[in-house]
């Protein structure tokens, strides 16, 4: 009995010291664009607001359909850190909004 009793604790502790394996998740479309636009390289001195209609093409690539936006330069800068960027994990949508707000540094 007392031999049983040590198998069933030592099977216990050896199991719970295993390293559990991480999966990593992918990241949804909206985590990668804003990867993409990250760090522009110019300074804006107010928050600039636009909304942008995207497609992803059968290459998974995204398409910049408009980018509503007063400030060309925002415009032209969304266009192109955008267009015919791969992005995964697209479950299927083809068509999107995306709300884009781009403010100072601090």
């Amino acid at each position: 009995m007392f031999a049983l009793v040590v198998a069933f604790t030592m099977s216990t502790v050896l199991s719970a010291s295993t390293n559990p394996i991480k999966v990593e998740k992918p990241s949804s479309i909206s985590t990668q664009i804003s990867d993409l636009l990250a760090k522009p390289g110019f300074e804006v001195d107010t928050q600039v607001d636009a909304n942008v209609t995207l497609m992803i093409n059968n290459d998974f690539e995204l398409v910049v359909v408009s980018v509503d936006t007063d400030n060309e330069e925002i415009a032209n800068f969304i266009k192109q850190r955008l267009n015919y960027k791969k992005v995964e994990n697209t479950n299927g949508q083809k068509t999107f909004n995306l709300p884009v707000q781009i403010v100072p540094g601090e």
